[in-house]
């Protein structure tokens, strides 16, 4: 553990030292990824399903806000169903405008999550973002992940049916909006992967505010089980026929993930912890006090090794060096 507390003590010193030049590599690296896959997953549009366009938008996306990724990431989904679409463009731009109007309202500094989660629906490891929005987040960041499930679930939807919606007649323009209306709007699963991650991020933050030992591990464990049981109700109620392995093992694997994330936010050691109490005038103060874990950094001490052997040197005249030698006139 002291190496690790050693490891993670140089990442942090590194990373403050050379923040200006992390954080745009970060997000070159988010924004190439999301634009990456959404070009992968539709690809309808060739102008812009090139290399050298994600690598430009990406660039550009590196030296500004989060939510620019965001930004850039509805611009490509939009171009690419326009191409397929016209009706699929205009109502998953109406859906990322409600969306849009929603997180400003109420959590306008997760941008990240709305494009990490539809990442980590890909990786299969979807948990992970509601229960680590818990432990740094507040109540409203229930809101963004809702949103990055929402998010998802139109472009799963579209390029799902993207067959059928082709396969309408141009003079089918009513039946296209209702059709994809409709599928958006009824989407059972969605509306129980919202229901569960919302619930998760809740739970999770209120259990891990608590005045108690190992509140955050508590926290982590009870979001996950919570998460599990209402995917499983959910599934039992409106028969959406998740798997139950495949969320068990995403729980899990999502689980692992969170704590190595509580090891470079909070990781205390609740051995030495402290109860103070005092007053003043007007009130009496309870303050429990829980050291954080550091390890300072190991000190690399190097011995000088003298080439003068033990017990040859020998007493040399006044004012004679020991390699001098007499001048005979």
């Amino acid at each position: 553990m002291t190496t690790l507390l050693v490891i993670k003590q140089a990442l942090v010193t590194v990373y403050s030292k050379y923040e200006v030049y992390i954080t745009p590599l970060l997000k070159f690296l988010l924004a190439l990824i999301s634009l990456l896959l959404i070009n992968s997953g539709l690809g309808y549009m060739e102008s812009i399903d090139r290399m050298t366009v994600v690598m430009i938008v990406a660039l550009m996306c590196s030296f500004m806000p989060t939510g620019f990724i965001a930004l850039m990431g509805a611009v490509f989904v939009l171009l690419h169903l326009y191409s397929f679409s016209l009706e699929c463009a205009a109502v998953t731009g109406a859906g990322f405008l409600l969306l849009f109007l929603l997180y400003l309202r109420f959590a306008p500094k997760d941008t990240v999550v709305v494009v990490l989660l539809p990442i980590c629906f890909l990786l299969r490891i979807p948990y992970v973002i509601p229960i680590s929005m818990g432990l740094i987040g507040t109540p409203a960041s229930a809101v963004s992940v809702a949103c990055g499930v929402i998010v998802y679930y139109m472009l799963h939807y579209v390029t799902q049916n993207a067959t059928v919606i082709a396969a309408m007649a141009d003079e089918e323009t009513a039946a296209k909006f209702r059709f994809i209306i409709d599928g958006l709007i009824k989407n059972r699963e969605m509306v129980v992967t919202i229901a569960a991650f919302a619930t998760t991020v809740i739970i999770v933050y209120l259990l891990r505010r608590m005045s108690i030992d190992y509140a955050w591990t508590i926290a982590m464990t009870a979001g996950a089980v919570v998460n599990i049981m209402v995917l499983l109700v959910g599934d039992l109620i409106f028969d959406i026929n998740e798997s139950l392995l495949s969320v068990i093992l995403g729980t899990v694997l999502s689980f692992l993930l969170v704590l190595v994330l509580q090891f470079f936010v909070f990781y205390v050691d609740y051995s030495r912890t402290e109860k103070v109490q005092f007053e003043d005038d007007e009130y009496y103060y309870y303050v429990k006090a829980v050291p954080k874990v550091t390890v300072a950094k190991p000190e690399k001490k190097v011995k000088q090794i003298s080439s003068t052997r033990t017990g040859q040197t020998k007493s040399q005249p006044k004012g004679q060096t020991r390699n001098s030698r007499p001048v005979h006139r």
